[in-house]
């Protein structure tokens, strides 16, 4: 249970820096990196969904064919 709490919260700091960082480069008007910054964050936070997605399934298809 302490690792899905950790990674909500990593999430959600992921979250709350990308946005700091966005909102920081669109007023210097650097918008395009502004972007870029949201699209790499964007996809660590995939990356981390992804991996808690497979753990999920693992121990859905350990409890089912009771391997």
């Amino acid at each position: 249970m302490n690792i899905e709490v950790n990674a909500i919260f990593q999430i959600a700091g992921i979250g709350i820096i990308i946005a700091m960082i966005h909102t920081v480069l669109k007023q210097m008007g650097k918008e395009d990196m502004a972007h870029w910054v949201t699209l790499i964050g964007f996809v660590v936070v995939l990356f981390m969904v992804v991996r808690l997605l497979d753990d999920l399934l693992q121990e859905i298809r350990t409890i089912f064919l009771f391997q």
